[in-house]
């Protein structure tokens, strides 16, 4: 590579050969779970007006103030490349009319964009998986979207994660257990981290999660949210543990899980890797996998109508990194042209053996003498030469090391 040649930008990536096909088994596997949970599929713009996510998110976090990929463009509007999915589905819900099919559950995937530093399995431009159902206040719209979640896990052979769960509360809940957050903690402001100090009164839930030893001290004596929780919020919080056991979907109570924006509501959890399993040891710091919540003030931020919604999202590159090792798909026959002569002849046999739904790969460039020898490294299941002789093309059964000879009109694959 010439030094002159242009390099990817910074915390982004190319994605090839294995880790591709690991990536496309992820999107591929997502897709097939939520068609048997009858999501439907939507598709969101990349940009979005600014105020969207400011709105939404919150113009204090770090996500809108130091994160956002955000500029004037051409027609003067102030626009931002998504950096998540649900304020942009938040919006369309509200802008499309989507209210009249609720309650609406929808997913989606493709990519995200956040200006942060690049490390292990989190990149400037990353990819998400993303669930949700909106317009439904039931607790059962919460399992249904776990049990979905751990289905997915499951059949992507992630099976070392445990699904993480707390109560956030209902909104009187809550104000009351932040407001005794806010005394606990102000008591020992002076010994909290910088970060914490910040947030005591903006944000004082996000304290519970911080990783700070300095905060860490202080976390056992905090305020539970069971202290403030009334009645409603307790029979809500039961019946999504209940349901979540009728599903068969094994959860461990996380005290210390929080939200710390306002719209957020009683379910909040995570898909987190068991302490020494495989995926813990793959992923390191990042230790979620699978994360979302309850965020039934939401709409309410976009002057929306109040609209209960539950979601979740999962990043495609951690994902990939745990599932097991993937190659690239063996092909149902690869053809080798020996000899130039009859090229028509090999490209119409390719042509009927994928009209036909078999995988199929011609070798038809560079010296004929190197086909064979490169064909031979693909993994396959037959290899199929020409030139044609009185015997016909001749078919290889790989694995077998079995041999054939058949006219090119003849040429049918055993079904393997």
């Amino acid at each position: 590579m010439s030094k002159n040649t242009p390099k990817a930008i910074r915390g982004t990536q190319d994605i090839f050969g294995a880790d591709a096909e690991a990536f496309a088994f992820v999107v591929e596997t997502f897709e097939r779970v939520r068609k048997l949970y009858r999501f439907r599929r939507v598709e969101m713009p990349v940009l979005e007006m600014t105020e969207v996510f400011a709105r939404s998110i919150g113009e204090t976090t770090d996500v809108v103030g130091k994160e956002m990929y955000s500029f004037e463009d051409r027609g003067r509007d102030n626009v931002t490349m998504r950096p998540e999915f649900t304020a942009g589905i938040a919006r369309a819900y509200l802008t499309n009319g989507w209210m009249q099919f609720a309650p609406v559950r929808v997913a989606t995937h493709g990519p995200l964009f956040r200006f942060e530093r690049p490390q292990k399995g989190r990149y400037r431009q990353f990819h998400q998986i993303d669930a949700e159902i909106i317009g439904a206040a039931e607790p059962q719209a919460d399992v249904e979207l776990l049990a979905m979640a751990d289905q997915l896990l499951k059949e992507l052979g992630i099976e070392d994660v445990t699904l993480h769960l707390n109560t956030l509360g209902d909104a009187d809940s809550r104000d009351r257990w932040r407001a005794a957050l806010i005394d606990y903690f102000r008591a020992v402001e002076g010994q909290l981290s910088e970060d914490s100090q910040e947030r005591l009164e903006k944000n004082p839930l996000r304290i519970l999660d911080s990783k700070d030893r300095r905060d860490q001290q202080f976390l056992a004596d905090a305020p539970k949210i069971d202290q403030f929780l009334s009645d409603d919020a307790k029979a809500f919080f039961k019946a999504v543990t209940d349901g979540l056991d009728a599903a068969g979907v094994k959860w461990v109570r996380a005290e210390n899980l929080v939200r710390g924006l306002d719209y957020y509501r009683h379910t909040a959890f995570e898909f987190i890797p068991d302490a020494g399993s495989a995926s813990a040891d793959a992923l390191g710091s990042q230790s979620t996998v699978l994360g979302g919540g309850r965020y039934d003030g939401l709409m309410e931020s976009l002057d929306g109508p109040v609209t209960p919604a539950v979601g979740w999202a999962a990043g495609i590159e951690r994902l990939a990194m745990l599932v097991e090792q993937r190659s690239e798909p063996m092909a149902d026959a690869v053809v080798v042209l020996e000899n130039n002569e009859h090229m028509m002849q090999a490209v119409q046999l390719v042509a009927r053996l994928r009209n036909a739904g078999f995988k199929s790969e011609l070798f038809a460039s560079g010296s004929p003498r190197k086909r064979f020898d490169k064909a031979k490294k693909l993994p396959s299941h037959a290899l199929v030469t020409f030139p044609v002789t009185d015997a016909g093309v001749t078919v290889r059964v790989l694995g077998d090391g079995g041999e054939t000879h058949t006219a090119v009109e003849q040429l049918v694959l055993v079904d393997h």
